[in-house]
């Protein structure tokens, strides 16, 4: 529902907007940026500076304690930092705090919130059309993904449980990867687990390799039970034939009968020198924390689609192996670095600048991410709707919408703001594109409306105040953006309160609202 604007939002937002119009790039931009770094340069670093010099390439400088606790919540989170979290770090002045804020957020439920919804993406846990796993199986399913996160579950062991798991969709978790295709037969499994675990597309792939690849698949069977949408998945037994099985690298397994290819298979891909395991997986979680992938889009690796860095992604795949397969510690590794850590403010006007991460990619928030955002504004919660009633199908409001299991259960919201199906397990079906309805629902919406002029969170902002217009003004800021605002912003702000002849109140409200509206709320940054 739409809720018709009234001018002196419009007016509000108009203000906002001019006032960040007149920064400019004299160095360092303030609030955003740093002069000097309080962190050293990493592994990651090494190789990123090397390739901007070779190419002449500035980089950006170190982002702002405000911008990177932000950007810490929402890129490993999902979420945005409490006001008073943010005055406590500000107010520290140790350099060691960015590593332990990293540290303690990676410890979070929200972690294992946000990432197992990540997961969840790629292994299209879905309940009902195209995928039809079915609710009782989603819950097990999105149960076991995020206790792998939480538990940092080594990335071998959790690939291995998923390639090789056999048993009942309801009681063995794992096994819903081989019924979360929509293509079923060896070739549509072939291609599900090239794309997931090797970052490739099979698709122009010549035939008889892709033949050799569904080889591995072709004992995979599945069967009903008494139970109600129950079914078993297996490695028939009865296979009585023998037969030379091709690797995609070209080495070959002799598979015997009775024997589970999928097991071979397996042993195969989590070695430590094949060519797709640990590349892939640490190109993807580049990509999700640094906006694109080392080789772009992050799961297309074929030989003409180069890494833009070779090295790093190499350093990457080494530090993956040598760490055991633990993806915590290829987060720790992006996370503390200066590449991650720079400012989204480019001082380069090459064009392969971003594409060769000289600055931190700005880019919008996650569908989910944004109403999770919005809720936590309102106190409020989002309804949610499946196409199909059955069990597991409610949800309760006040849940976080980066905990959601289903991606059949969805809202107009998250439609609208480019949650993925779940249908393919590509990256690109999650759109971050700005649209002009997303921006009519955002300025125009009595929904937006009743969230912040409801919001307690506001509310108690303006009762701390106690009718100073500069505290009141500097505690929206810093709730929203998680910043105090500028001098310039202050003023303007203060000089709405004084001419739009609004209530303190109404005035906080078409703040708050503007703000919303404002890059700097809707993006990474």
């Amino acid at each position: 529902m739409l809720h018709v604007i009234r001018p002196s939002l419009l007016a509000m937002a108009v203000l906002i907007a001019a006032v960040g119009a007149t920064a400019t790039l004299a160095q360092p931009v303030r609030p955003f940026e740093s002069v000097d770094w309080s962190i050293p340069a990493n592994g990651v670093d090494t190789r990123v500076l090397a390739a901007l010099e070779q190419r002449g390439i500035e980089p950006a400088l170190p982002c702002s304690d405000e911008v990177f606790i932000r950007r810490a919540y929402l890129d490993v989170i999902g979420t945005l930092p409490e006001p008073e979290d943010v005055r406590s770090f500000l107010a520290d002045d140790r350099p060691e705090k960015r590593a332990e804020l990293i540290e303690a957020l990676l410890a979070r439920e929200e972690f294992a919130d946000y990432w197992a919804l990540k997961w969840c993406d790629l292994l299209r846990v879905k309940a009902e059309f195209p995928i039809n796993l079915w609710p009782n199986a989603v819950q097990a399913y999105h149960r076991w993904i995020r206790d792998a996160v939480r538990e940092n579950r080594p990335y071998d062991q959790f690939v291995r449980e998923l390639l090789t798991s056999s048993g009942s969709n309801f009681r063995v978790p794992p096994v819903n990867f081989y019924r979360a295709a929509q293509n079923r037969e060896p070739s549509g499994l072939a291609e599900v687990v090239a794309l997931t675990f090797m970052g490739t597309r099979i698709g122009n792939w010549p035939e008889e390799r892709r033949a050799n690849l569904a080889a591995f698949f072709s004992r995979v069977a599945y069967k009903g039970t008494d139970e109600w949408k129950e079914q078993i998945v297996y490695s028939d037994p009865t296979a009585n034939d023998t037969f030379e099985a091709v690797f995609p690298d070209g080495t070959t397994v002799t598979i015997g009968p009775g024997e589970d290819p999928r097991v071979a298979f397996a042993d195969w891909l989590i070695t430590a020198d094949n060519p797709w395991f640990a590349r892939s997986i640490v190109n993807r979680v580049w990509s999700w924390l640094m906006g694109r992938g080392i080789v772009h889009e992050p799961d297309d690796l074929r030989p003409d689609n180069p890494p833009v860095n070779p090295a790093l992604l190499s350093y990457l795949e080494d530090e993956l192996v040598a760490s055991g397969y633990d993806l915590k510690h290829i987060y720790r590794l992006i996370l503390n670095s200066r590449t991650w850590q720079q400012s989204s403010i480019a001082r380069s006007d090459d064009p392969d600048a971003t594409a060769m991460f000289a600055c931190y990619p700005v880019r919008r928030l996650d569908a989910e991410v944004l109403i999770d955002a919005l809720d936590w504004i309102g106190g409020t919660g989002e309804s949610y709707t499946s196409p199909v009633p059955e069990p597991f199908t409610w949800i309760p409001e006040e849940q976080r919408t980066i905990a959601l299991a289903d991606g059949s259960i969805t809202s107009t919201f998250l439609q609208m703001f480019g949650r993925p199906p779940r249908d393919t397990g590509l990256e690109s079906e999650r759109s971050t594109d700005t649209t002009d309805a997303q921006r009519l629902y955002l300025l125009n919406s009595t929904d937006v409306y009743r969230r912040i002029a409801n919001s307690i969170r506001l509310r108690r902002i303006a009762i701390a105040a106690g009718g100073d217009t500069a505290e009141l003004i500097g505690g929206v800021y810093l709730t929203l953006l998680s910043r105090e605002p500028t001098a310039d912003e202050l003023a303007a702000a203060q000089a709405y309160w004084q001419t739009s002849r609004l209530s303190s109140e109404n005035a906080a409200i078409d703040l708050a609202w503007a703000l919303v509206n404002s890059m700097e709320f809707l993006y990474r940054h």
